[in-house]
């Protein structure tokens, strides 16, 4: 066991996992095991507590239509646990539906409403007839980091106020085909639309979500030093 330990928590592996988003767990730990950090992880599932004080990390993935509506009403119970996680500055990411479930609702594909638990005030639309399906390419404004990714998702996501996006569109559709904005950044969330896994293309993001996680829980150690050396890589 290394000296330094990230434990991450997974939510609803079992059912938010469509797109192979575990990848951002193996992407994470890969990275972590270069510069000698071991990486936890545990699942938080159906009837499961969510211990906001135990993970250094979260991902929550994406899912189809019935799963992320099974999740809806179990979300719920862990709701203050994590709104208070991400309030502390804990890092996590939410890819698709859960980037969804964690705003105030979205819409399925037939009109049905399903609540988030307003952990972040963003909301989203449907689209009854119509999917963005494609390559992305974003930029942060604020890094200047480029980020690429596949998109597929029928819903149109709007951000609030006190959210900036991931990136800025270069090339797709991003949140909602309107305001060229792809994702989400509040604290240190991150979501995103991006399947595929999005770590696993676009190791600059992962390198960075991983040093805000070892700051966090290992404040006195100087992590950009370590990771100065750490190749970010696209798979």
């Amino acid at each position: 066991m290394s000296e330094y330990v990230i434990h991450a928590a997974h939510l609803y592996a079992d059912l938010m996992n469509t797109y192979g988003d575990y990848g951002n767990i193996v992407a994470l730990r890969y990275y972590a095991n270069q510069i000698g950090v071991d990486v936890d992880v545990e699942m938080v599932s159906l009837g499961d507590e969510f211990d906001d004080t135990k993970f250094d990390f979260v991902l929550f993935g994406g899912g189809q239509d019935y799963e992320e509506e099974v999740v809806s009403h179990d979300l719920p119970n862990k709701a203050e646990a994590i709104k208070r996680y991400i309030e502390n500055d804990g890092p996590l990411l939410g890819v698709c539906g859960g980037f969804q479930l964690l705003g105030q609702y979205f819409l399925l594909a037939d009109g049905t409403r399903i609540e988030g638990i307003a952990a972040m005030d963003h909301y989203t639309l449907n689209q009854p007839h119509n999917r963005f399906i494609g390559n992305v390419l974003v930029k942060n404004k604020e890094t200047k980091q480029e980020y690429r990714g596949f998109e597929n998702h029928q819903g149109r996501t709007f951000l609030s106020d006190d959210e900036r996006p991931l990136g800025n569109i270069v090339q797709g559709n991003g949140n909602n085909g309107e305001d060229g904005s792809e994702g989400l950044i509040y604290k240190n969330v991150y979501g995103t639309y991006f399947h595929g896994p999005i770590f696993t293309r676009n190791g600059n993001l992962a390198l960075r979500v991983l040093e805000i996680a070892l700051l966090r829980k290992y404040p006195d150690v100087d992590w950009g030093a370590k990771l100065a050396g750490v190749v970010a890589e696209s798979f």
